[in-house]
């Protein structure tokens, strides 16, 4: 029980990552809270996890009265936080860099890049009266490298690595770890969209080709990347702050 009596937040709680990371975090011991905008997506994983040890909260992640509102719920229901997860993200649209509407990377940068941030703002004084806590944001092999015609998506993946290296050496000394887990192409709904994006007449066509890009040939599972987050989470990882960890089939090496 690597977990065990611990709490956590988890933003994109709907969504695939965010559901998996919610399934290992309860099997280690934690309480989850589950964060996102669509209370029937956030009702229907609740009741698939099956734990009296999870709920959920209906928020916007761009707004700092949201975030604020998730750490206050996680508190008032569990008795603290000890783990932020930053899940919640958009891919936004497939297209020309020269193409991409303004409103569209505004939404984009929103979500990806403010969300985390105003995260962190409501998360951290709430793990510092518990003595520490892991904050763990995702990020992207975008994040690291380019990604034509994703030129926004790959804008904000690569900011949030800047957001967790100035907060992990800012908030070191009080105990609190801040790392990002960066994968490639997760078996989930964004890679469908994605896929939809660069082949609209043969998006399996697009998912046989990324997969064969990858090393590994396949995609990851949205376990594989819960399996790291959890590992970040946990205090085995308590000598870690400020890294980076691929999840990308060796696509990196």
């Amino acid at each position: 029980m690597r977990l065990e009596d611990k709490i956590a937040v988890i933003t994109g709680g709907a969504g695939g990552i965010g559901e998996a990371a919610a399934a290992r975090f309860l099997e280690e011991g934690a309480s989850v809270l589950l964060v996102d905008l669509d209370a029937g997506a956030l009702a229907e994983v609740a009741a698939r996890l099956g734990s009296n040890r999870v709920s959920y909260h209906v928020g916007d992640v761009t707004k700092a009265a949201d975030n604020q509102a998730m750490i206050d719920t996680a508190t008032e229901r569990y008795g603290g936080v000890d783990i932020f997860l930053a899940n919640a993200g958009i891919e936004g649209d497939v297209v020309s860099l020269l193409d991409y509407p303004e409103q569209r990377f505004d939404e984009l940068m929103a979500i990806n890049v403010k969300g985390p941030f105003l995260g962190l703002r409501a998360a951290i004084p709430a793990m510092r009266l518990r003595g520490g806590g892991s904050v763990i944001i995702t990020s992207s092999i975008a994040g690291l490298t380019g990604a034509p015609r994703l030129a926004p998506y790959a804008t904000s993946k690569h900011a949030v690595i800047g957001l967790m290296r100035s907060a992990a050496k800012e908030f070191a000394p009080e105990g609190i770890r801040v790392n990002t887990v960066n994968p490639s192409p997760v078996n989930t709904r964004m890679m469908r969209s994605i896929e939809q994006g660069i082949s609209p007449d043969e998006p399996e066509e697009a998912m046989q080709t990324m997969a064969a890009g990858i090393p590994m040939q396949r995609y990851a599972e949205p376990r594989d990347i819960a399996n790291i987050m959890l590992f970040l989470a946990s205090d085995e990882s308590a000598f870690i702050t400020g890294s980076v960890y691929m999840a990308d089939g060796g696509s990196s090496a």
